[in-house]
């Protein structure tokens, strides 16, 4: 049989398909996810869940003229198969190729990026709203998941599209899954709504009774306001209806026989609607079914057996620092750990299970962790707070208001710091140190490998106020360390090789880098001392400069953006003692960078040793003309 998917060159084709063909359409997109994700790594179950879902959305509505906005963007990979992007699908979060998540400047079908939580219901009203002035009758629709609905924004904006009243459709993808499984009271209410059998029966008893007759269907096109009652009686709360916004659902998110009517009717009400459909998420595909966390955000796998390829040969930093954690609660009972949906990720298994009453996953809500472990911190615990650089973004007032302001002893351990790679622009970590290190009070540290790593925690556990421990999505240096490992002395930088003339002074991994690219140099005549800065603040000023007696130019490294990191600190320095010696920093430019491997990232942007070199060499022949000028 031809194939159906190779076919659709744009939405409009997917409407003259009929039933059978749409079927087919859903397997063959299955297996062309399956194919591609196994070779590319990327978010498999998420899409998987949610094909007959975007099929039903593109045959019932016309976009681009129709906004779809896809909450956080893991599972738009259907999307863009659908809409002209299946010849360039092989190349997604490559170098190059297409992005993971939605772009407005990839397609105009991507109507609002993503790549964050809780956001599109607010970015959709805003649209509705907008085209509400204008008098644009184009739909607006927002895909928003269950998980996303453990976010405080979604929430925000339910309000005022309840209030508003605009034309607005909100698809509920429930799968009773984030990234890891669900947790809160909105997950239990909506597998109420999901489980209850009573509802469900009731309902589709009364509609087949009066789709017998005439008049049972003269009945039920009346029997909206019986349904509404029907609803309260049987559903507790009734949220949604109480917010006005009209509620339709559940339904069967793989059934495209109940998800097409549905949405048509979504399509002609007015208002806001709330379309509630149940889907699995991994669907079709067994690996991804049974281990949903697994297959999010997979790495390169064997299609036949679900088995990752090529794993990794060192700890990763967030293996190191959640096996670290967890054996250091079982002597200190004050210490808690709080994560933001990301149990998995931050490396909290562990804890998570050894420490059940001490472990707090509060959902998708970075604002309430913070505030939460600001509570936690200030009747006496010690709380950890582990989540990504680019989500803690969304948190700080809370961190400065909440935490500083108090002085409260909560650590920040930010993982994905620096240059995430396939991710790309959403999820890179490299404006952390900048928004971190002008907040008072607040120590900010970067180890450069594991065993660091292990040493910077119990530092931290001793500080009394708040603290940050930035490290990378990657593996370690694979070098040896145990639970003895001293703590490091605040504020304390460590030179790792003595040199003159040039003074490589680094924080995080890249320290490595620069003692890679100094050995390469020391064989060309180039004796350059390399420091491990390890705080960006407190600064340890008086090593710094004493480092730098002997040369005449400093170089500063850093996974951060230049404005405000670490190279920032060092200027600060050198011009408040007035200090006269080339400073060069290499971080980040005015730009968010694109997806592409780390090692790339890294190539791009002069970090690894390579670069490194080349900087120095260029120094060097700077200072040598400017000598014989």
């Amino acid at each position: 049989m031809e194939c159906i998917l190779k076919k659709i060159t744009e939405p409009s084709d997917i409407k003259k398909l009929n039933a059978q063909e749409r079927e087919i359409l859903c397997r063959e997109i299955r297996e062309r996810l399956v194919e591609v994700v196994s070779c590319n790594g990327g978010h498999l179950a998420s899409n998987l869940g949610v094909v007959e879902l975007t099929v039903a959305l593109h045959t019932v509505f016309n976009t681009p003229q129709d906004s779809i906005i896809w909450d956080v963007g893991h599972q738009s990979y259907v999307h863009k198969l659908l809409t002209g992007r299946n010849n360039a699908f092989p190349t997604i979060r490559r170098e190059g190729g297409l992005s993971g998540f939605p772009r407005r400047d990839e397609s105009e079908h991507d109507a609002f990026i993503a790549g964050h939580g809780s956001t599109s219901i607010s970015a959709a009203l805003g649209i509705a709203a907008s085209r509400r002035i204008t008098g644009n009758t184009d739909r607006v629709v927002a895909v928003i998941g269950d998980g996303a609905l453990t976010g405080g924004l979604a929430y925000e904006a339910l309000n005022q599209a309840g209030h508003l009243g605009c034309d607005l459709i909100i698809v509920l993808n429930d799968n009773d899954m984030s990234i890891s499984e669900n947790v809160g009271a909105m997950s239990r209410y909506l597998s109420r709504i999901r489980l209850d059998p009573a509802y469900q029966r009731i309902k589709d008893e009364f509609e087949h009774i009066m789709s017998l007759t005439a008049m049972g269907s003269a009945v039920l096109r009346l029997s909206e306001r019986f349904k509404d009652r029907l609803k309260r009686l049987m559903v507790p709360g009734v949220l949604f209806e109480e917010l006005n916004i009209t509620y339709i659902g559940p339904l069967d998110g793989h059934n495209l026989d109940e998800l097409i009517p549905a949405m048509e009717r979504a399509r002609a009400a007015k208002g806001p609607v709330m379309l509630h459909t149940v889907t699995l998420k991994g669907r079709g595909y067994t690996p991804a079914e049974e281990n949903a966390t697994k297959f999010h955000g997979a790495k390169p796998f064997v299609i036949e057996t679900g088995e990752f390829a090529g794993k990794p040969t060192r700890p990763t930093f967030t293996s190191v620092f959640g096996n670290t954690l967890t054996d250091i609660a079982h002597e200190r009972k004050e210490l808690i750990a709080i994560t933001a949906a990301m149990t998995g990720g931050t490396g909290l298994e562990r804890f998570a299970k050894e420490h059940e009453k001490r472990f707090f996953d509060v959902g998708m809500a970075e604002e309430h962790a913070v505030t939460f472990a600001a509570g936690c911190a200030a009747s006496g615990l010690k709380p950890v707070l582990a989540i990504y650089s680019t989500f803690l973004q969304r948190a700080y007032d809370q961190i400065l208001h909440d935490i500083c302001l108090q002085k409260l002893p909560v650590i920040f351990a930010l993982d994905r710091a620096g240059l995430v790679g396939e991710d790309g622009p959403t999820h890179q970590g490299i404006f952390d140190l900048s928004y971190l290190r002008h907040l008072p009070g607040m120590t900010v540290m970067a180890p450069r490998d594991e065993a660091e790593l292990t040493a910077m925690l119990y530092t931290a556990l001793a500080i009394s106020g708040p603290v940050a421990i930035r490290y990378p999505r990657a593996e370690g240096e694979g070098i040896s360390f145990d639970a003895d490992y001293p703590a490091v002395e605040l504020g304390r930088a460590e030179p790792l090789k003595p040199g003159a003339g040039i003074l490589l002074l680094g924080v995080g991994p890249c320290v490595w880098e620069a003692m890679r690219a100094a050995h390469r140099l020391k064989h060309e005549g180039i004796d350059a001392a390399v420091m491990d800065a390890r705080f960006v603040k407190p600064l340890d000023s008086e090593a710094i400069i004493n480092a730098l007696a002997d040369c005449h130019t400093v170089i500063t490294l850093e996974e951060n953006v230049l404005q405000g990191g670490f190279g920032s600190a060092v200027a600060e320095l050198l011009a408040d003692r007035n200090i006269d010696r080339q400073l060069i920093r290499l971080g980040l430019p005015d730009t968010v960078p694109m997806h592409a491997s780390r090692s790339r990232l890294l190539s791009l942007f002069n970090l690894d040793a390579e670069g490194i070199y080349t900087a120095v060499k260029e120094a060097v022949a700077r200072c040598v003309q400017t000598s014989l000028g």
